[in-house]
């Protein structure tokens, strides 16, 4: 898509290169705007606090400053100069300006994680390593440079560091360097929520996590999270890659803050003790087995109360499944929380409306919240599954330092394969509820649709793009005359057990050049599925949360 000419005089900043720019410059904003605008539709997201003791009441509002404080360090990870260009967007007048700002603010960014980081103000192109690097840094120049300092490897390709330039080279700063301000803030706010409330985990985690903010070590206050049991749910440091387009090694900070659902929680908890035999039962060698992770795998569903940072720019969240810190996994393993008031939110405003136009007619009704809910259960609770720590001609590493930019697309496909497959052989052990197999090739179809419309440079995009690409290979999903996509019942579980073999066999080899050749081979939108995709216009892609606890408004334009 082009961005269009229409131009706003505005005091901007232009580019990235080193020549002078001039002190006034034209900014332009893509004709299309207020459609791109539309397709995330503004939602009210809230949540009952009646349940909250008093002192859980008195830290949320500390929580949620916090989470202020970490919207600002994501901004600047997704672009050094995004705040400058924000304050200047601020000031433009014209027709198309509020939609401007609205997208900005939901991209965080002048760029469209929609359609393939295309600028939609200005001409900047996206930079891969979005703000963790200098922007003008080339891979070639990173290997050259670790070639001739070995000894920076390991602050090179840590998860807490950002690279910038020194005297002619090039340095690993700390996060807590790098962004000192904005988490120092965080961890008083963080302290503060610490001493209001009246539960004993969140405030030990709380407090761990506000010194790690300080130390970039994680580690303690991950293992503190995992122990959590409070009635408010809070995530809030630096854990998912996505935003790392160069390498894939840099984590972005994100927030969610929730109140606990426990009665859905443990009528979901019995499935973890499922996890060892979900481990043994993969498709793949038992040598390439995980079975020393911990099992220790708490099940949360949450109702959303705020988001910031990574969480929240683009496409919401509906679930996550945390920490990736691989020695955490193997200690105590990982807890998986279910957004339930977002997966309800999206489920009514887009994924029944996408059933009914990419199923065939008359059998839209075949979806079901039920099954839509498990299976993203079973995604994350997959995440936890497989190879994550590896060894490569005898030297320790780690499948998403191999897999560098693909890691995370190959991850979510691997979970959402390996979640159907888990499915299929649980409900062979009868401690599924009934119905959720009967739905799940429709709801896995209409889901496929739903992840697809993000685009292929978004992790999850390109994920399923190859899930839809070898299934219709396999025959598990037919086109119909009309066009529409169908599963095929009795090819169905089969196909999905093969692709999750040969994405979990790329992981446990570390194998790139594998995971680029799937890419080529099947990560374009096959022509069926791009009619139908755009035969999706009028539905929403995804939603923009209003979060009730957020009455003064701040975060938003």
């Amino acid at each position: 898509m082009r961005v269009g000419t229409l131009l706003v005089a505005a005091m901007i900043l232009v580019g990235a290169c080193n020549a002078p720019k001039p002190p006034t410059a034209a900014l332009t904003i893509a004709p299309d705007i207020t459609v791109r605008r539309a397709r995330f539709e503004p939602h009210t997201i809230g949540a009952d606090l009646g349940s909250l003791s008093a002192g859980d009441r008195a830290a949320l509002p500390h929580l949620v400053a916090a989470a202020r404080q970490i919207d600002t360090v994501f901004k600047l990870q997704a672009w050094r100069k995004n705040l400058e260009l924000a304050r200047r967007l601020g000031k433009l007048q014209g027709p198309d300006v509020q939609a401007a700002r609205d997208y900005y603010r939901i991209m965080y960014g002048p760029w469209d994680r929609l359609e393939r980081f295309e600028p939609f103000i200005g001409h900047i192109p996206h930079p891969a390593g979005a703000g963790f690097y200098p922007e003008d840094m080339t891979r070639g120049e990173w290997k050259s440079w670790l070639t001739a300092h070995p000894e920076d490897r390991k602050a090179f390709t840590a998860l807490t560091t950002v690279i910038e330039r020194k005297d002619g080279g090039l340095v690993a700063v700390p996060y807590s360097v790098a962004y000192a301000d904005e988490l120092k803030k965080a961890a008083d706010e963080l302290r503060e929520a610490a001493e209001a409330t009246d539960n004993e985990s969140l405030k030990r985690f709380l407090t761990a996590r506000a010194d790690a903010f300080g130390s970039d070590d994680y580690y303690e206050s991950d293992l503190a999270w995992m122990d959590l049991d409070s009635p408010l749910e809070v995530v809030i440091g630096p854990y998912e890659t996505y935003e790392d387009g160069l390498f894939g090694y840099k984590a972005a900070f994100e927030a969610f803050i929730c109140i606990a659902q426990p009665e859905d929680s443990r009528r979901l908890d019995g499935y973890k003790k499922e996890l060892p035999f979900l481990e043994r039962n993969l498709p793949i060698p038992d040598e390439h087995k995980n079975l020393n992770r911990g099992t220790d795998s708490p099940i949360r569903v949450v109702d959303e109360i705020y988001t910031a940072g990574d969480a929240r720019a683009g496409v919401q969240t509906l679930a996550f499944n945390l920490p990736n810190d691989e020695r955490v996994r193997e200690a105590k393993g990982s807890k998986k929380v279910l957004l339930k008031n977002m997966m309800q939110a999206k489920y009514d405003a887009i994924l029944r409306p996408i059933a009914a136009r990419v199923l065939p007619e008359g059998e839209g009704g075949r979806l079901d919240f039920d099954t839509y809910f498990h299976f993203i259960l079973f995604h994350e609770m997959s995440h936890g599954l497989g190879p994550g720590r590896i060894v490569l001609d005898g030297r320790q590493t780690e499948v998403r330092l191999e897999l560098k930019d693909l890691y995370s697309a190959f991850e979510e496909a691997k979970a959402d394969v390996v979640g159907v497959d888990d499915l299929y052989a649980l409900a062979e052990r009868k401690v599924l509820p009934e119905g959720i197999i009967e739905h799940l090739p429709w709801t896995y179809v209409a889901g496929l649709f739903r992840a697809a419309r993000f685009g292929t440079t978004e992790a999850h995009g390109l994920g399923v793009v190859i899930q839809a690409n070898y299934l219709l290979e396999k025959g598990a999903i037919v086109v119909t005359p009309e066009g529409r996509f169908r599963p095929v019942v009795d090819r169905f579980p089969g196909a999905i057990r093969e692709l999750a073999h040969d994405i979990l066999m790329i992981q446990a080899r570390g194998d790139y050049a594998g995971a680029r050749a799937m890419v080529t081979r099947y990560g374009t939108v096959p022509a069926a599925m791009a009619t139908l995709l755009d035969s999706l216009g009028t539905v929403p892609v995804d939603v923009d949360p209003v979060y009730t606890v957020d009455q003064q408004g701040e975060g938003r334009s």
